[in-house]
């Protein structure tokens, strides 16, 4: 309270000085010494002590209580080397931190001084050498404050008090609790301390210790011990410190007190402690302990430790984990020291969103094509960089080991793609310049082509030159880990299940813990390089074939009505229709039954990984034009070709880029060897896919023909995929596998599109199975994705057995936001701003998308009580959207695989956390 109070009106809350003065006279009483007495003077110092540790965010002021007279006293009680060594380190902390006084300034007259000298150590100097240091630094204080040094230890006391509250808010302290999401609102304390003295002669010295080890976890004492030195020289690095394991052989009575404190602050705090304390003259003083921080491997570590030693119970113990740690022990990591090497050699190039955590290092390749021959047959780490992906590019990342690029946010396609796969993925790198042509990206002035290293870490944004070293985590050797989330699977009660569109995501995320599949995208099927050409066919076919089959049912309905006049020519223009509708049948009908036995294989695969367990399959869901080349390439190629045809030569002579070079082959190639040949074999197909292409070009396609618009208009596409679950579904029951398919029908908003839908959809589903002579327990349902859905879900409830939000587009379409656009240019902005207080795309909005969660949830379970909710956007491994969904009820949180270990965590904390808030409240 007296540090907000200080910081909302820059003065001392009324009552705080006498409160201060008061707690002086009890210390004062305590010691036997006064503070500011000449002849018997108490020495004080200031410390930080918010809530939450921030070690090293806020500022400490030692040595308070000394002046021109009371280091004389101190010179003569102690020693004179030591009282002046004091008062040098004061004037320097207190023209640092309360003054502002530029630190390196103090140290260049040290520097200086110890120079002329001969003195290598600050301990060499002599105590006369240190009255000019002295004398130094109070001119520099003068110079720069513009007054001298204050020599009234109640005005120093209250200027350092000031400070320290100051540091609350000083930049270091607000990015450490933004990024630790710490309120700022909480303030800290300043703890006034009496002064004891490490840096008293060789009998003395400081040092911090940890009550275990922080990196490994390991239950040892872990420090440092520094003779003959006050506190910062600890942190400073002036001296190499000894370890804590050689304080036995220096101080062996200090060492021994030392152990039995602090295994007495262990037992008492619960925790691991991060001790700070000093010996003076051999006796043992403890200056400070809080909880330490530590590693991620630690963390678990000491948590199952503590556990099983009883020091804590199971559920305190999952508590002290965060899922963050998961995510750290989990993911491959560069090696922190080559990091630091690699910036010190220049090879930094710059930072974008940490999209998709991880770590990679490859060649640089600019096509997605090149990165799956690379990647696939060649073995060989490749960074796919692109100024954004598209589905197209779904083969390529298949094979990267990681994927950059110049555009797009956290929740792009680039991102949503790489997470679910576990690739590292750097998204939204602005300062980069890719040239496709070139096969190159600039980053200022430096330059990396095709067949460079790159190394990317998706875990904090930074991309560098060449490789770095990474350490690869083994999930099944995470002992520690393991036993963790098997007690937090018997405390949550939220289910966590994957998003896995292919068998090993299911097998992997199967061996995470993962409870069932909440999102088989059947879309990224169809990307396959083997399979586009067949889907390319269906969609140039499925228009025509949709008007002519529908012609062609008016005419005949029409046909068994007309009189004798009118017979004839609707028989006439049957017979023309028909063999125009048995050639697109051809190529639609029979694209789709060569696609429908690819994607029976893919369902055998899927559903066998999670054989036992639920498989939510969702129909196809984007726009057409999204599985087709791009408008922009096609039309430069049907223009090229164009001009070409009288003369070929042009085409070979303007061939500068490889894109241009590789187009010119499959010039070459289509005419056997003739490029004249080949322009004509090749350009009236181009003609004929730029015409698709610019026909199902939509001005808002993430509103337009897509999702369950898309299986009404085209029935025969879904009506296949559902053939497909079910065959691969009867086939492996005949096998004895037990498959429980979930079928979801994406985007509907309107209760009819899904009753249409689903209708025609079971229909097929039990034609499957009558043939089969196999019985299937299946459930369909439906994607919330639209706030009409969520508005109307009483009614869209009696039609389907699954809700699953679609949480990405349900926070598009409930803000209005363009998430890539909105990410790209204005939205991470508006957080930094505070106009949003995080990013919506990561962690779910409660107050809006929530609210529509919660008015979902309620009225779906009123109409079909047994409704099985869940999530299945990229919220479902974000532990404050899982608990959220906790709170809600939901049934399951659906995530990619490599965050199903967080989820679990996380959904368990969600329960723990809920308990204990209530027993709070009572």
């Amino acid at each position: 309270k007296a540090c907000n109070a200080y910081a909302r009106s820059g003065r001392f809350p009324p009552g705080l000085w006498k409160q201060v003065e008061d707690g002086l006279s009890t210390v004062e009483a305590k010691i036997g010494r006064r503070f500011g007495d000449p002849a018997n003077p108490l020495l004080v110092s200031v410390r930080s002590g918010a809530k939450f540790s921030m070690p090293g965010m806020m500022d400490t002021v030692l040595n308070l209580g000394l002046n021109d007279a009371t280091v004389e006293t101190l010179a003569r009680i102690s020693n004179a080397r030591f009282a002046w060594d004091a008062y040098r380190r004061l004037i320097a902390m207190f023209g640092r931190i309360v003054k502002d006084i530029d630190g390196r300034t103090f140290e260049a007259i040290l520097e200086d001084r110890k120079g002329k000298a001969g003195a290598r150590k600050d301990t060499d100097l002599s105590a006369e050498e240190l009255i000019a240091i002295v004398a130094d630094f109070k001119q520099l204080y003068r110079d720069q404050v513009g007054e001298d040094f204050p020599q009234g230890p109640k005005e120093q006391l209250q200027q350092a008090i000031a400070a320290v509250f100051r540091s609350w808010n000083g930049k270091r302290a607000v990015d450490y609790r933004n990024f630790n999401k710490i309120p700022h609102d909480l303030g800290t304390a300043a703890n006034v301390q009496t002064m004891v003295f490490g840096n008293m002669g060789s009998d003395s010295g400081t040092g911090v210790a940890f009550t275990r080890n922080p990196s490994t976890g390991e239950k040892q004492l872990y420090g440092e011990f520094l003779p003959n030195a006050q506190g910062e020289d600890v942190v400073a690095g002036i001296r190499t410190p000894m370890t804590i394991a050689q304080l036995r052989e220096t101080f062996p009575a200090a060492y021994e007190q030392f152990t039995d404190v602090a295994e007495l602050l262990e037992k008492h705090y619960r925790d691991v402690q991060d001790i700070e304390f000093t010996v003076e003259r051999g006796k043992l003083w403890m200056l400070q302990t809080r909880t330490a921080k530590r590693s991620a491997k630690a963390a678990v570590k000491i948590a199952v430790d503590m556990a099983r030693e009883g020091l804590v119970t199971k559920q305190e113990a999952i508590l002290r984990v965060e899922p963050m740690h998961v995510v750290q022990l989990l993911l491959p990591q560069f090696d922190e020291r080559a990091k630091v090497g690699a910036r010190k050699e220049g090879r930094y190039l710059t930072r974008g969103l940490n999209a998709s955590p991880g770590a990679a290092a490859g060649f640089a390749t600019f096509d997605p094509d090149e990165a799956e021959s690379m990647g696939r047959d060649q073995k060989r780490p490749v960074i796919l960089v692109r100024l954004e992906t598209s589905p197209d590019d779904v083969h390529g990342i298949l094979y990267a080991k990681g994927v950059l690029t110049a555009r797009g946010g956290a929740t792009s396609h680039a991102a949503v793609v790489t997470r679910g796969l576990g690739i590292p993925c750097v998204t939204g790198c602005e300062s980069i310049s890719v040239d496709y042509d070139a096969a190159q990206f600039r980053v200022g002035e430096k330059l990396v082509r095709r067949g460079d290293f790159v190394s990317i870490d998706g875990s904090t944004g930074e991309v560098f030159e060449g490789r770095i070293p990474t350490i690869d985590p083994d999930f099944t050797k995470e002992a520690d880990l393991q036993a963790l989330l098997r007690w937090a699977d018997e405390e949550r009660r939220l289910q966590v299940w994957a998003n896995a569109d292919y068998p090993r995501d299911a097998e992997r995320a199967r061996q995470f813990g993962a409870q069932g599949i909440g999102l088989d995208r059947t879309e990224h099927m169809f990307m396959e390089t083997d399979r586009l050409d067949i889907v390319h066919e269906m969609i140039l076919a499925a228009p025509d074939y949709r008007r002519v089959s529908r012609e062609m049912r008016a005419l005949r309905s029409e046909l068994e009505t007309a009189k004798d006049e009118k017979r004839d020519g609707i028989s006439k223009r049957i017979a023309l229709l028909d063999p125009v509708l048995g050639d697109l049948s051809r190529r639609y009908l029979g694209s789709l039954e060569k696609l429908g036995g690819l994607q029976k294989k893919d369902f055998i695969g899927i559903l066998r990984a999670m054989q036992g367990l639920p498989v939510i399959i969702r129909l196809i869901d984007p726009p057409l034009h999204e599985f087709l080349p791009k408008y922009e390439s096609l039309l430069v190629q049907v223009t090229k070709l164009t001009l070409a045809r009288g003369n070929p030569e042009v085409l070979i002579d303007s061939a500068h880029s490889d894109e241009d070079k590789e187009f010119v082959e499959e010039v070459t190639k289509a005419g056997d060897g003739d490029v004249r040949r080949g322009i004509e074999a090749l350009l009236p197909g181009k003609q004929v896919l730029l015409e698709a292409v610019a026909a199902n070009r939509e001005s808002n396609p993430m509103l337009g023909l897509r999702g369950c618009r898309l299986g009404i208009t085209f029935p025969e596409i879904t009506e296949m995929q559902v053939r497909a679950i079910f065959e691969a579904a009867c086939a492996l029951t005949k096998e004895g596998v037990v498959v429980k398919p979930e079928i979801m029908i994406p985007l509907a908003g309107h209760v009819n599109e899904l009753k249409v839908e689903r209708d025609a959809l079971e229909a097929e589903a039990k034609k499957v199975m009558e043939r089969e002579g196999v019985s299937i327990s299946y459930k369909f349902g439906t994607m919330i994705e639209l706030p009409r859905a969520a508005l109307t879900a009483d009614e869209i409830a009696k039609h389907a057995e699954v809700f699953s939000f679609g949480t990405n587009d349900l926070t598009q379409t409930t803000f209005g936001y363009s998430r890539d656009d909105a990410e790209s240019k204005f939205l991470l902005d508006f957080v930094d701003r505070g106009i949003l207080p995080f990013n919506p795309f990561q962690t779910l909005d409660r107050e809006g998308v929530g609210q529509l969660m919660r008015m979902c949830v309620q009225k779906g379970r009123k109409v079909r009580k047994e409704l099985e909710i869940g999530i299945c956007g990229e919220h479902g491994g974000d532990p404050s959207s899982i608990e959220l969904c906790h709170t809600l009820g939901l049934n399951y949180v659906s995530c990619s695989p490599f965050r199903v270990p967080v989820a679990r965590l996380a959904a368990a904390h969600a329960k723990l956390k809920g308990e204990v808030s209530r027993a709070e409240d009572r």
